[in-house]
């Protein structure tokens, strides 16, 4: 009976993978079917049989391939979103575009990742994903920031940074360094759903948007998530000694 129990507490989370790419596929399930946390729910070999699938099956994340026949990644991304905004998709691709990068992010993926990335990466951006994160390839990082940036620089009008509280600014000071919600509450000495609500409010006052909450984790080791943040147009800019970027000196702490 305790070992019932035991087995009965682990939430497993249900992936459905799509990828026109059999071998591909099949790897890919069988290395996240060797972690007791996961379940393969579904498989799909194009766009158009993948949206259909993830309706059936009401997957945790969605493993979605770009290039694709019948419909490409990006139609299928927008059509499963359109039907459920809060569902967690996951890109998974060769493509280094950062056009690409950007679109996906646009439309609400919850991260790009590259099929090059170690398996423990990819294990731990599912992860992450299914609890809220948006998560990206480390090396595509730089792509993204300069891809908005020149967007953001063409099309609008830079936010007014004025218009942060202290507490805020000091929010957005962390979030530069690029450290999770949590690691920000535990310095700060507040609770995580209070630095959660402080985060969506500058991202509002920032005129930052997106389908999901735009949580950060930390960029010093394998992921780099808070670079998502930072390529909103507040005119960031790159320090290549380390994966992240620095804030103009007004928002810093």
């Amino acid at each position: 009976m305790e070992a019932a129990d035991n087995t009965e507490a682990v939430k497993k989370i249900r992936i459905a993978l799509i990828d026109d790419h059999t071998l591909f596929r099949s790897g890919l399930k069988a290395l996240l079917t060797r972690q007791n946390d996961f379940e393969i729910v579904g498989e799909a070999a194009d766009g158009l049989e993948g949206v259909k699938l993830v309706e059936q099956v009401k997957p945790d994340l969605v493993l979605l391939d770009l290039d694709m026949p019948t419909m490409n990644g990006h139609e299928a991304l927008e059509q499963i979103l359109e039907a459920d905004p809060n569902m967690a998709v996951l890109m998974l691709t060769v493509s280094e575009d950062g056009d690409d990068l950007a679109e996906c992010m646009r439309l609400g993926a919850r991260g790009y990742l590259l099929k090059k990335i170690d398996a423990d990466f990819l294990l731990q951006s599912v992860r992450h994903a299914v609890a809220g994160d948006s998560v990206i390839s480390p090396e595509m990082t730089s792509k993204l920031v300069m891809k908005l940036r020149r967007d953001s620089y063409l099309a609008a009008p830079a936010p007014d940074v004025e218009s942060l509280t202290p507490r805020e600014r000091q929010i957005l000071a962390w979030l530069a360094r690029g450290v999770s919600n949590k690691e920000i509450a535990r310095a700060l000495d507040l609770a995580e759903s209070t630095v959660k609500v402080h985060v969506q409010s500058v991202l509002r006052k920032l005129n930052i948007k997106s389908r999901v909450p735009w949580n950060t984790t930390s960029t010093n080791s394998e992921t780099t998530f808070g670079g998502l943040f930072l390529c909103a147009p507040v005119r960031p800019s790159y320090n290549r000694r380390r994966t992240g970027f620095s804030l103009p000196v007004e928002v810093a702490l």
